[in-house]
């Protein structure tokens, strides 16, 4: 059975509300990568306060989802959340810290090649 595909209202406040409420799962792929990538759940989790939408995806493969920009202290990471509207989810689909040659000093904008 597909999700339905509905885009949140406020994706941002969508996004927060389900990490806050622990409305969220973790995919395969994200409990794969995390460790090499020294991002924790935790991290994750706790860098709520400073999500930023920086890239939305309205049409990704099987749910809508946002790039998030997100801090813990100094140290900056990107989270891809898929949004599942009908069942008030979110699914973290990966995380990692942003290449300085793949983004703008910034680090929320992508470099054009």
């Amino acid at each position: 059975m597909t999700a339905e595909r509905v885009l949140p209202e406020e994706p941002l406040a969508f996004i927060q509300r389900c990490v806050q409420r622990r409305q969220l799962s973790w995919t395969y792929h994200i409990n794969m990568r995390l460790q090499g990538r020294f991002i924790s759940r935790q991290d994750i989790l706790g860098a709520v306060n400073t999500y930023e939408v920086i890239e939305s995806y309205p049409e990704d493969k099987y749910l809508p989802s946002y790039l998030v920009y997100a801090r813990i202290g100094t140290e900056v990471f990107h989270v891809l959340f898929a949004v599942d509207v009908p069942v008030e989810q979110v699914r973290v689909i990966t995380a990692y810290r942003p290449d300085p040659e793949a983004w703008a000093i910034d680090q929320k904008t992508r470099r054009r090649p």
